[in-house]
């Protein structure tokens, strides 16, 4: 790995900087943070454009700041973690998303395999992802009430039960 994902960070500036939030790339961690609205194009520059050639979604994580002392933006962060296997690098893609729409678009068009990944973000998050094809919990059962990976969902919690069904 020459740099570790640093070029494709500068390739994302060149071509989509108005997308661009801030970025930096400090001991083999290249990280961008980008605009929420604009996530899915970023996404497809980093897959389609011949010098990033990142064809890999490893994992698609949230992030929960809540009360987090020094964290100034929106409550959750998507985290997006890609791989180039042609290039050997990495990069990591952020985007804020609000408490209140708790939303942002859904990149299972880019990569089929976040369909499974924004599954699980929703199911213990609450965070949604506009235009999936399938957003409905994955671990948990339906009936189930609130996201436990939420800073703020109460350990003490009592679930409904449910009996099995025929």
């Amino acid at each position: 790995m020459d740099d570790f994902g640093a070029s494709a960070l500068r390739r994302l500036l060149e071509a989509k900087r108005e997308a661009v939030l801030a970025t930096h790339a400090t001991h083999g961690d290249a990280t961008a943070w980008v605009e929420a609205a604009q996530v899915v194009d970023v996404l497809r520059l980093l897959r389609d454009d011949p010098a990033c050639r990142f064809d890999m979604l490893v994992d698609l994580c949230a992030v929960d700041y809540l009360r987090h002392p020094d964290h100034e933006g929106p409550r959750f962060e998507v985290v997006y973690h890609l791989l180039s296997t042609t290039l050997l690098q990495r990069v990591r893609i952020k985007a804020g998303v609000p408490e209140l729409p708790c939303q942002i678009d859904s990149c299972v068009e880019v990569w089929p395999a976040a369909n499974w990944m924004e599954r699980e973000v929703f199911d213990l998050y609450g965070i949604r992802f506009r235009n999936h094809p399938d957003l409905r919990r994955i671990l948990l059962y339906e009936e189930f009430e609130g996201h436990p990976l939420r800073k703020d969902y109460p350990k003490e919690r009592r679930q409904p039960l449910i009996g099995p069904r025929n």
